[in-house]
């Protein structure tokens, strides 16, 4: 009979275990020192090794011949625990076996000698699910345990034990284990399973995993179905990850406030069987994806599980978004989510979501609020007007303002239409720059700022390159190498916008722009005309008295 992957190459030493030195190390220690434990608590997520090493150190506790504190899988107590035929080490699921009087059966037994092995081994797996009642049941044998009992609790939810219980025993927390352990893992057993497997395909492989190696091992399984040759496009395929451009369309309809569009996506999606419930955790991930792009920038590859193609997909996508709408749309999908589990039709609960999500004006919650202010901020950046006849105009209603020539010898003056006030000024009061500059103190971030302006226009970053800013108050001071930089700030009132969009993006707040003078160090007195013309007489003495 087949033998699945998981179990096939399941761990039969505390040196075969991946990912969890600082468990498997001390549990050889003590088995090599003597000093085992009455009870023993692993807790950790998923498939990070938990029931292994419980199956491991029951073995080991029992072994004839234990090797620097490894089971030696050979003697008869070794092989018998293996098979299953020695009754001295139970198994027990407590999600099935969670009453008091599962417990009692246990107990009743605990109080008799080991018949083969040198101690009785209590494995109970999911100890968490495990009544009131039966943890108070257990609770009196981890007082007082007989020295030839060993038991051993697994969990993932180590919150829902009692405190009484967790006092008792030795806790040991299961890390998950690093896409580049899994991945190293796999391609050790695909070679031996005589199938190919690429770095690629293994490393998403771990990230489709999330820190499990049981997962990542049914997932490689799940390949080798569709493939002896193994890359990343196959692991798409097998995990569902490709044909995901509903996602993408789901976002952009939000961000154009496409209820039509939202729409239709949803009951596509809905005749071909696809879950609601499940497509709104696809999108709310897709979401979490965009924020993590859009706050992290180039350090979020390591947390997203996407294809390279996917990724600067996502990169341009989230471009579009401001971080506060990224979060709204988090925000207004989970609730959306728990509203589904509580009953009723997921269908109708999801379309309403989205058509909140598309027509913020609906909503009078903050966050809806400050998507719809976002929203009049961008159309007032980008110099458009809307009739005030009717506001409820649809956007294709919504025309930009004439352009007028700039005069830069002009002061600079709001515009009714909107258009943006630039803040740097030819006639900027010295005075002012002089109190600024006074208590001006250098931007760490402008570099920051700089790679943004770069990413909406590589005129103005080659442009603004080589600069440096300070800031004072509510004002940016930019220092340039020369006056030239300010001048073709002044030609554009857009390159104005993008400055101020670029410094609102990464400081979070809005700054007005001026331009930085270097105080001047103390120069002597000024000479009057007298001493220019003193100084001229001196000269042609010393001439006429030369020649």
């Amino acid at each position: 009979m087949y033998r699945v992957l998981y179990r096939k190459w399941r761990p039969e030493g505390f040196r075969d275990v991946i990912g969890q030195p600082h468990v498997t190390e001390t549990l050889k220690n003590e088995i090599k020192s003597g000093r085992i434990s009455h009870a023993y608590l692993f807790t950790g997520s998923r498939g990070t090794g938990k029931t292994t090493c419980a199956k491991i150190l029951s073995r080991a506790v029992n072994c004839l011949d234990p090797h620097d504190g490894e089971p030696c899988g050979k003697c008869s107590n070794c092989i018998g625990i293996m098979n299953g035929n020695i009754m001295d080490v139970v198994e027990m699921d407590a999600a099935s076996n969670n009453s008091v009087n599962n417990i009692r059966d246990v107990l009743d037994e605990v109080m008799f000698t080991p018949g083969e092995a040198k101690y009785r081994v209590y494995i109970i797996d999911e100890v968490h699910m495990l009544s009131q009642g039966a943890f108070n049941a257990l609770l009196k044998t981890l007082e007082e345990p007989p020295s030839h009992i060993v038991f051993i609790l697994a969990t993932t939810e180590v919150h829902k034990i009692p405190a009484t219980i967790l006092s008792r025993c030795q806790r040991f927390d299961f890390n998950r284990i690093t896409p580049e352990a899994i991945a190293q893992r796999l391609e050790y057993i695909a070679e031996h399973e005589g199938v190919e497997l690429s770095h690629e395909g293994a490393m998403l492989i771990a990230a489709v995993a999330d820190g499990a190696m049981r997962d990542a091992l049914s997932i490689l399984d799940r390949c080798i179905g569709l493939s002896d040759t193994i890359d990343s496009a196959v692991v798409r395929e097998a995990t569902g990850l490709a044909g995901r451009d509903y996602l993408f369309t789901l976002a952009d309809s939000i961000r154009n406030e496409d209820v039509p569009l939202a729409i239709n996506t949803i009951n596509k999606l809905h005749m071909e069987s696809k879950s609601i419930s499940r497509l709104c955790e696809e999108l709310t991930e897709h979401f979490r994806t965009l924020m993590l792009i859009k706050t992290m920038k180039k350090h979020a590859g390591e947390l997203i599980i996407m294809s390279a193609e996917e990724t600067e997909r996502a990169v341009k996508q989230a471009e579009k978004f401001s971080l506060s709408m990224i979060v709204r749309c988090i925000d207004v999908l989970q609730a959306s989510l728990e509203r589904m589990f509580r009953g009723g039709n997921n269908k109708i609960e999801f379309e309403t979501c989205m058509i909140k999500l598309c027509s913020p004006g609906l909503s009078d919650d903050l966050s809806s609020l400050t998507a719809r202010l976002e929203k009049l901020e961008t159309i007032v950046r980008q110099g458009i007007t809307v009739s005030p006849k009717d506001s409820s105009q649809s956007r294709s209603d919504v025309q930009p303002a004439e352009e007028k020539p700039d005069d830069t010898n002009a002061e600079s003056k709001t515009s009714v239409q909107g258009s943006s006030l630039p803040e740097i000024r030819p006639r900027q009061s010295e005075d002012l720059i002089e109190k600024l500059v006074a208590k001006a103190k250098p931007l760490d971030s402008w570099e920051d700022i700089l790679d943004e302006m770069k990413s909406k226009s590589f005129t103005l970053y080659h442009r603004m390159r080589g600069t440096s800013a300070y800031y004072a108050d509510d004002y940016i001071l930019i220092d340039a190498p020369d006056d030239s930089a300010f001048a073709f700030l002044r030609s554009d009132k857009t390159r104005n916008v993008l400055i101020r969009d670029a410094i609102r993006k990464v400081t979070g707040r809005s700054y007005k722009i001026g331009p930085y003078r270097k105080p001047q160090e103390d120069s002597p007195a000024q000479k009057t005309k007298l001493d220019e013309f003193i100084e001229q007489i001196s000269d042609s003495d010393i001439k006429l008295t030369v020649e």
